[in-house]
């Protein structure tokens, strides 16, 4: 049977961790999920080990030290799970602007292309609710951006809703990845395309968190914009596995 890990970052995320975690357990399909906390001060690591004793096999737990960055928290969680046998792994957030639901189209599209799919909010038009018109205008033209001077036929390169076929994470090389924070989803995309998977996007709506506070800044969107020059420079070379 396929083994598939959902991965959610967190920090500060106690609105919603206990009920995204029952949203993913309660679909068919065995979906377990590994959180990725960096010491949240109000405790949603605590929440979220008080409900591991009851799933023992499907939910797991990372605790860091302080906000390391969304990249580095992914690729910590890329490394376990690869470790230990996962087919396919889901990337999503813990305030539901990701909707779990939309899980299942992902594993199709994902099984359907064998590299990565993507909840993509630009794919037909524009599938935001609740943003800022500016939020919307800059997240929008960030990706239309990244398209533009990388080439790479996807229309939402900075989409946070991710499913990853095994294959793709083992090709690329998780130590060389550069950018940390919102940067991240594009050079980890853009280099499973340059490697030679095929990414096929799957039409979502993102509904901006109820609950909780953003972790958004324009900081984030300067380290993509000046990263996506130099990454169009990079060369990208497989992962040499080493047996």
């Amino acid at each position: 049977m396929e083994k598939k890990l959902v991965v959610i970052p967190t920090y500060n995320e106690k609105e919603n961790i206990e009920k995204i975690t029952a949203a993913v357990l309660n679909l068919e399909g065995d979906y377990h999920i590994l959180v990725v906390d960096d010491g949240s001060p109000d405790g949603t690591a605590s929440i979220f080990k008080s409900l591991i004793s009851s799933y023992p096999d499907r939910l797991f737990i990372i605790e860091r030290s302080g906000k390391l960055g969304l990249g580095t928290a992914y690729i910590t969680a890329f490394k376990w799970a690869l470790e230990r046998g996962y087919d396919y792994l889901f990337e999503m957030d813990a305030d539901f602007s990701h909707n779990p639901d939309d899980l299942q189209k992902l594993l199709e599209a994902c099984k359907e292309c064998g590299g990565v799919s993507v909840g993509s909010r630009y794919c037909r038009g524009i599938s935001v609710v609740n943003w800022p018109m500016g939020r919307v205008l800059m997240s929008y033209f960030a990706s239309r951006y990244v398209k533009l001077i990388l080439g790479i036929p996807v229309c939402d390169t900075t989409a946070g809703f991710v499913c990853y076929f095994r294959k793709a994470l083992e090709t690329i090389d998780l130590d060389a990845v550069r950018m940390r924070g919102y940067g991240f989803q594009i050079e980890m995309k853009y280099t499973a395309w340059k490697l030679g998977f095929s990414i096929k996007e799957v039409p979502v709506i993102f509904v901006d968190r109820k609950e909780g506070t953003s972790k958004m800044s324009s900081g984030i969107f300067g380290e993509a914009f000046w990263g996506v020059l130099r990454m169009k420079f990079r060369k990208f070379s497989p992962k040499i596995i080493k047996r």
